[in-house]
């Protein structure tokens, strides 16, 4: 039996386990199942949820009324973090990477409508946020409040336990189902959903593979973020685990132009699956990690997916970035 740390319940928990009925890989005959993770709620859908329900117990078990967190501009991760601080009652600060745009869409939208205040920093300069997010909180406590930084997607040893507990949610699914899935898919792009699912994978004797998309950095450096971030882990919440038995895969080849750029065939794909399935993916997570998977399922033995019958997609949200780059869809 876990012990869990401290959790706020903000997700719509369990999301569904769903099989693909109409979408078609050529020359696959096994089955695609869905574990809907878009469905953890309306403005806050996706992944970033699950992590945030330990990440912001954590800061008000700290006696914070402050939230500083950070990432790209359409980040789902800082959007979910403003609309949560907007409903518990908390400050949030944003520190986004790019420029400010002229009128906000997308995610960004959402935040300024949460009522979030926004720090942009260019490419260059993202290389000191770090030191940005310290000198926040020095200033929000110099105003009499208390700010916890949370890092990028909350992907850290507290962020861990959000796929962590998930596991155990798919534990459930794979039972009610009947199925004894080869593969579970996910995209990462900061880490702290593959890690814990690479994590709860073992703590929950899933007999399954977790591999993972980048849609950003390389493997290595997932090999290396996830294995500091189970360090932690294991040092701050006294957890036993063999790390020898960890198997960190992530599955390069698929990042495109680059992190938030996608090539006209993840739009493609995107399109079809909503056409087949009424199923939305978005261009800089799901729709990269999906197009992958479909590849990989593509090539058969010589794929980095051999031998699946039942793979686990893991749909980590993302809708509202769907929006800044409509252009890039083609209608009739």
């Amino acid at each position: 039996m876990i012990e869990y740390p401290p959790r706020l319940t903000l997700a719509n928990l369990p999301t569904p386990l769903s099989e693909l009925k109409r979408f078609e890989i050529d020359g696959f005959d096994g089955k695609v199942w869905v574990k809907r993770d878009e469905l953890t709620g309306t403005e806050v859908s996706g992944n970033k949820i699950r992590k945030l329900e330990f990440s912001i117990a954590h800061a008000m078990e700290e006696g914070c009324n402050a939230l500083i967190t950070c990432g790209g501009v359409q980040s789902n991760h800082c959007r979910a973090t403003a609309i949560l601080g907007a409903r518990l009652g908390l400050k949030v600060h944003l520190i986004l990477r790019g420029e400010k745009p002229e009128h906000p869409d997308g995610n960004l939208l959402l935040d300024h409508l949460s009522g979030a205040k926004i720090s942009y920093l260019s490419e260059k300069e993202w290389r000191t946020h770090e030191a940005v997010a310290i000198e926040l909180q020095r200033q929000y406590l110099a105003a009499g409040d208390k700010a916890l930084f949370i890092p990028t997607g909350a992907s850290d040893e507290i962020g861990l336990w959000g796929y962590i507990a998930a596991c155990e949610e798919l534990k459930n699914d794979f039972k009610l189902h009947e199925i004894e899935p080869d593969y579970i898919v996910t995209a990462t792009g900061s880490g702290g959903t593959q890690g814990g699912l690479v994590v709860g994978s073992q703590l929950f004797d899933l007999p399954v593979k977790i591999r993972a998309f980048n849609v950003c950095d390389d493997a290595a450096y997932f090999e290396e973020k996830i294995r500091d971030d189970v360090t932690l882990w294991k040092q701050r919440y006294d957890q036993q685990l063999n790390e020898d038995q960890l198997e960190i895969a992530t599955i390069e080849g698929y990042v495109g132009p680059g992190y938030g750029v996608a090539g006209q065939e993840v739009f493609d794909i995107i399109a079809e699956l909503a056409r087949s399935e009424g199923l939305f993916l978005d261009p800089v997570y799901t729709g990269k990690a999906f197009h992958g998977m479909v590849s990989e399922i593509q090539k058969g033995d010589a794929g980095q997916l051999s031998g699946a019958r039942n793979v686990v997609f893991i749909h980590t949200g993302g809708l509202f970035g769907v929006f800044p780059q409509q252009q890039n869809f083609s209608f009739d």
